[in-house]
Formats: C-alpha cells, sequence, structure tokens
C-alpha cells in the first residue's frame, strides 16, 4: 500500500473513507460487487440505483453490508425518474438506514430537502456553475464538477478541470472532479487545483468487478479516446436532450453528423435485447450487463474519453491502488500538503 496521507482531503472526513476516490453512481453498473471493491481498498463507494425499484435497492444494500460496513451512498437521479417511484426509493433507503445520497442532473431541491431533513449527506454532481449554485442553494454537502469528457450521461459542456478551476473559485463546498479521469497523474492534478477528491466511472467499469457485460469492458480496453462521441441518439428513458458519451457503434455511425437533436416521442420503439426478460428498446439507455442477451453492439456503450490509457479489465481494487501510487510519486516533488475546504459560503 503507497503512503495515502497526502491525498487525505475534507471530503475523507465527511465520508468516512481513506482515499477521496469516489466511485461513479453508474447505473446498472455499479452494484454491490464493486462497491465493496472500492470500500475494501479504501475508496467511497456508491450504489446506482436509478429507477431500479425498492426491492433492487434494498437487495444490493443488504447485499452490500454483507460485504462492508463502510459508508455508501445510493445515487438516483430524480429528472429521470417518476415521482413516485422517486420517492419509493428515497423511502426504502432511509428505512434502511442510508445515510448518504448522491444525485444527478437537474437538482430537484425537495428531494435535497427530504435527504437533509433525515440527517443525510448529500453529494450533487453538476456540468454547470448554475447547477452548482442551485445545488448548493438546496443544501447539497458536496458538490461534484463533471466535465464534457465523462462517459455516460453528460450534463454540461465545459472541460473538467476548467469547470472544476471555476467552480472551487466560486464556493468553499468541497469540490470533486469527475471526467476523463483514468490516472495516479490526475488526480494529483485534480487535488493540486484544490479539488478534495475525484469520482471515476470508466476506470472502474473495466473491473471484474463491475456488472458490465464482458463485451461493453473488452470494448472500453480496445478503445482510444477518439473512439467515443457525444450524442442524445440514446434518450429514451430520459429527458430530451440528455446527452451521453458512449463508444461509436453502428447506431452513431448511421446518424452521420446528425448527433445531437433527437427527439424521444419521435424513435420507434425497437426491442433489440432483454434483460432477465425485460425488453430493452434500440436507443434508450440502458447498456448491456452481465445478464442481457442480444444485440450488445447496438446498445448504449458508455465511455469516458479517458478510455486510452485503460489496457486490460483488472481488479477494482488494484485499480484504485494504481490512482494512489501515481497520485503520490506525482505530489512527491510538490511541498505542502493539500488544501482542504470546509466552509459552505457561496462566493460572490
Amino acid at each position: 500500500m503507497s503512503d495515502v496521507s497526502r491525498l487525505h482531503t475534507v471530503v475523507c472526513d465527511m465520508l468516512g473513507c481513506e482515499i477521496p476516490i469516489l466511485l461513479a453512481g453508474m447505473g446498472g453498473v455499479a452494484r454491490s460487487e464493486l462497491a465493496i471493491a472500492i470500500a475494501r481498498a479504501g475508496g467511497f463507494p456508491t450504489l446506482g440505483m436509478v429507477r431500479e425499484s425498492p426491492q433492487l435497492i434494498a437487495s444490493e444494500v443488504a447485499a452490500y453490508r454483507r460485504g462492508s460496513d463502510r459508508p455508501f451512498a445510493v445515487n438516483l437521479i430524480p429528472a429521470a425518474t417518476d415521482r413516485d417511484l422517486l420517492t419509493a426509493q428515497m423511502e426504502t433507503c432511509l428505512e434502511l438506514g442510508v445515510a448518504i445520497f448522491s444525485f444527478f442532473w437537474d437538482v430537484f431541491p425537495e428531494a435535497v430537502a427530504h435527504a437533509k431533513r433525515a440527517g443525510c449527506t448529500v453529494l450533487h454532481q453538476v456540468g454547470t456553475l448554475e447547477s452548482a449554485r442551485d445545488a448548493e442553494a438546496a443544501g447539497a454537502d458536496i458538490l461534484i464538477a463533471q466535465g464534457v469528457e465523462a462517459g455516460g450521461h453528460v450534463h454540461g459542456r465545459t472541460g473538467t478541470f476548467t469547470l472544476g478551476a471555476a467552480l472551487i473559485g466560486k464556493t468553499e463546498l468541497p469540490v470533486v472532479l469527475s471526467g476523463g479521469i483514468t490516472t495516479g497523474t490526475q488526480f494529483a492534478e485534480a487535488l493540486e487545483l484544490g479539488a478534495c477528491g475525484i469520482q471515476c466511472g470508466t476506470a472502474f467499469l473495466a473491473t471484474h468487478e463491475a456488472f458490465a457485460h464482458d463485451y461493453h469492458k473488452q470494448r472500453l480496453i480496445d478503445a482510444s479516446a477518439e473512439d467515443t462521441v457525444l450524442t442524445d441518439a440514446f434518450v429514451l428513458n430520459w429527458p430530451a436532450g440528455a446527452a451521453v458519451r458512449v463508444l461509436k457503434n453502428s447506431v452513431t455511425k448511421a446518424l452521420g453528423a446528425t448527433l445531437i437533436g433527437h427527439d424521444p416521442s419521435g424513435i420507434r420503439h425497437e426491442i433489440i435485447a432483454h434483460d432477465e426478460g425485460i425488453p430493452r428498446l434500440l436507443q434508450s439507455t440502458d447498456s448491456p450487463l452481465r445478464t442481457t442477451i442480444g444485440e450488445l453492439e447496438r446498445m448504449p456503450l458508455y465511455a469516458g474519453m479517458g478510455v486510452g490509457t485503460i489496457r486490460e479489465i483488472g481488479d477494482a481494487g488494484d485499480r484504485l491502488q494504481q490512482f494512489c501510487v501515481g497520485a503520490t510519486e506525482a505530489l512527491r516533488a510538490q511541498p505542502e500538503s493539500i488544501p482542504s475546504r470546509r466552509s459552505i459560503a457561496w462566493k460572490s
């Protein structure tokens, strides 16, 4: 184990982890097995439960707790979830004693307030300064600045480090950077910028513990940054205009230059796969999981622009340790420790 003392930030204190590396709440992919591996390695785990049933949430929380007693978050996305289901999800989480929520996409103040009234810590991923301001006003405790390099759903159009620098200059809430970060050197750069940690998806998707299909994982390790594209063609199940970063496939290639501007109401529903008997539609946001069978190539294969640095499917704990080794080596020449940000006032 590398010396991680210089990687410690206020986020570690707030979330109860040793290393300020957060597992992104990847829907369908970030389940208990991956979350346990991240927790055991000292990072902070998130269960990706977007639009999942209360029953699956309860099952995954129980499975996580059988493997780890460390704190964890449940990721929910109010903007992409039916109101009744969202209420049931949150109530289930609170009944189970979930103490940390991670939200994404548009800020729903009532969801944040609901969690805060229950005494929970709230992380909110944002893609713009306006959304960051809204999240802080709603009561979020930690902001995750997501850059356009990120895989999966992408909320803004600004680069990760550019957005992070602007946000750190505007708020004194702890800021975590997310999007295209796959190396320890980038982790160190984020800390040097003043961020309190990083959140990673793609790097942990290409691991044995991720619930993604092996086909998806293999495509990731074979890809480079130039193989990703930002499009809203995979939009069924989400609000119109919700863009995603995916690996190019036959669907994106058929679009030509028309990658943005797809209205979900005009998309024909064509079943191309099944997941434990549940049909998956062409141009839906459903990526292939371990349990998926069908035309996997035509499904969205989420990937951030850091894919070119990932060349093998490994263990999640080993990959997190690689981040730490790379970061500590990069920071070794730096004269002082990383700044911790604790206050919560928005700078005018």
